[in-house]
């Protein structure tokens, strides 16, 4: 593999991160699933059971109740592995809060919340896809 390719690589995995981000503070849970391979395995920060397959994580987007939201990804290191592998490691601050009848949403006292991913990407036929995603929180909310 050369630099270039390398270096391309690394920014497709990186804009898959941040797709993914901004999807999910639209709360476009298809778009955030259609982001993971078929069979991908997510597990969230906040903890929980692995969710395992894209169905049963669009489930469990559908499923949460709808929150003011604003994710901010940082430190993002994309490691390439292979020409259709590659491992990242983010920090993620996560913003909350709960709409207000008017005006900006209010934030939850326990917000922000900071964290760690860690990822597994590959390329599939619809590009580059979360094979598993395996959040973490760094500190107690």
């Amino acid at each position: 593999m050369t630099e270039q390719e390398r270096r391309a690589i690394e920014t497709d995995v990186t804009r898959l991160v941040h797709e993914y981000v901004w999807a999910n503070d639209a709360q476009d849970w298809a778009r955030c699933a259609a982001l993971c391979t078929d069979d991908a395995v997510l597990l969230r920060p906040s903890g929980g059971d692995p969710i395992v397959g894209r169905a049963a994580i669009l489930a469990s987007f559908t499923a949460r109740p709808a929150r003011a939201q604003r994710h901010v990804m940082a430190n993002v290191l994309v490691d390439v592995v292979s020409e259709g592998e590659a491992r990242v490691r983010s920090v993620i601050v996560l913003y909350v809060g709960d709409a207000a009848a008017e005006g900006l949403p209010v934030q939850d006292a326990r917000s922000p919340l900071i964290g760690t991913y860690e990822d597994r990407c590959v390329r599939c036929a619809e590009g580059w896809r979360f094979a598993e995603r395996r959040g973490g929180l760094d500190f107690k909310p």
